[in-house]
């Protein structure tokens, strides 16, 4: 299953990067929020091959209606088409194809494509997380000071961790972690379960930390398709992320 999905993810990456540059249409689904035909597209292209691979699998789509019936579902696909189109649109790499397979509410496959980057990341419940031939292992990192987080720049009163470049995915911001690239994400806002579900997987499987900012376990596949909150970290930090992060996130929710 996993490598059947890899090759589909490659295939829609493959869609999106041919079309990149192309003229298309673009609005805003709803301010700030930008959208193109070509996410229409490869959403499109996702749901005929993953819907044939496991017809009885719901489907939870940031380009799809959400069908009503997917959460009584044990299993779900969760596939965000193009996360990062703000980078898509302006011909940058920071964005990839995210396609995640949920099973009572967790996920056992994930998959991104990122392939403006030249790469592609693997991982199933189990059986470890994977950058092309590489295997994954997260940094060792326990020292919270010093701590690298994708970001285009930290606020002051973070400023003894250590920005590093930020895609605009967050799918890939997660991934960054489970290479060793970076040692925290956090956000401190409501997200959908497109964004995080396949490289949360790929995090987990990679031996980080994977859990809300308030360090609430994650669920998929859920009535609102929600979450509030990410923190992704090497084990070593998380605990100190959670209490360096709880005065802002219980302000925010």
């Amino acid at each position: 299953m996993l490598e059947e999905v890899s090759r589909i993810a490659a295939e829609a990456g493959r869609i999106a990067l041919g079309r990149c540059g192309d003229a298309f249409e673009r609005w805003e689904k709803v301010p700030g929020h930008p959208v193109c035909d070509i996410d229409l597209e490869v959403d499109a292209f996702l749901r005929e091959h993953l819907t044939a691979l496991d017809p009885d699998a719901g489907w939870l789509s940031e380009e799809t209606l959400d069908a009503s019936d997917r959460y009584e579902k044990r299993r779900a696909w969760i596939v965000d088409p193009i996360d990062g189109t703000r980078d898509y649109l302006r011909q940058r790499p920071g964005w990839c194809v995210s396609v995640a397979l949920v099973e009572d509410r967790v996920p056992i496959i994930g998959v991104l494509d990122a392939p403006a980057r030249g790469e592609h990341w693997k991982a199933e419940a189990g059986k470890g997380a994977w950058l092309g031939d590489k295997r994954l292992r997260v940094s060792g990192r326990t020292d919270f000071a010093g701590a690298r987080v994708p970001a285009d720049q930290l606020p002051q009163v973070d400023g003894d961790l250590v920005a590093v470049a930020k895609p605009n995915s967050i799918a890939l911001r997660i991934a960054m972690v489970a290479a060793g690239e970076a040692d925290l994400v956090a956000t401190l806002r409501w997200g959908f379960e497109w964004d995080i579900a396949a490289a949360a997987l790929i995090a987990a499987e990679a031996g980080a930390t994977v859990t809300g900012v308030l360090g609430q376990p994650f669920a998929f596949n859920t009535h609102s398709g929600e979450a509030f909150g990410v923190l992704v970290a090497t084990p070593g930090i998380h605990a100190a992320a959670v209490e360096r992060l709880r005065e802002r996130a219980e302000a925010a929710v």
